[in-house]
């Protein structure tokens, strides 16, 4: 019996231990926020991007297995002609028809797959980053607006890189290590990563000016 009370009265201290450890890193955090904002707001917004990039990387094969399946993939996609790279012509966006690995490019079904992707993800991102990493009240509907803008001007850059990097990778996993199906889900995957590699880097500074804390009435009043 006295071992059983031992035991109980271990548990509520144990308990409280616990629960005073986490009070200290929650006040620690508070302190180092306080003192190194921008350092803070970056630390978060690297784990909130890391967390929406996992979630684009579930996403993208559904989308493009339900597209896939669909005549989106016999439907040619390649506009804005830059040049030539390599003796071939170079599109900003370049989905050619057919599938990808049989000599096409997805067609509109994979442009669709990843433009659907990466929109759902900076949605989802736009509302975390701005109400937990800045804790910012400015206009949403204005910060909305300038991260619309980022997000067309980032996509076209984004575009435009990935018409030097997308062949390689696809011809090495797909051609070089003939990985076949699976070649083509790891290019999938290292093209979303670096894309987001580059959303990453650009949009900290953006976000820092769209997503601005402004005086509330009870700060201005103080001072």
């Amino acid at each position: 019996m006295s071992d059983q009370h031992s035991q109980q009265a271990g548990q509520p201290a144990q308990g409280k231990a616990a629960t005073a450890s986490q009070w200290a890193i929650v006040r620690w955090w508070r302190r180092f926020s306080d003192r190194h904002t921008t350092l803070a707001q970056f630390i978060v917004f690297f784990i909130l991007s890391n967390g929406v990039t996992v979630l684009q990387l579930v996403l993208m094969p559904v989308l493009k297995a339900i597209f896939n399946g669909t005549s989106l993939v016999g439907t040619n996609f390649q506009i804005w002609r830059m040049g030539t790279v390599g003796g071939k012509p170079y599109y900003l966006f370049d989905y050619a028809a057919g599938s990808i690995g049989h000599g096409g490019g997805g067609g509109l079904a994979y442009f669709l797959a990843v433009e659907i992707t990466l929109l759902i993800a900076q949605v989802i991102n736009f509302f975390l980053q701005r109400n937990i990493t800045f804790k910012s009240n400015s206009s949403v509907w204005k910060a909305a607006f300038w991260y619309l803008v980022a997000y067309v001007i980032i996509t076209i850059i984004a575009a435009a890189l990935q018409g030097w990097y997308k062949d390689p990778i696809y011809g090495f996993f797909q051609h070089t290590l003939n990985w076949g199906g699976l070649g083509t889900t790891i290019a999938d995957l290292v093209t979303m990563i670096i894309n987001s590699a580059i959303s990453f880097w650009v949009f900290f500074p953006i976000f820092k000016v769209i997503f601005r804390q402004e005086p509330t009435e009870s700060q201005a009043s103080a001072q």
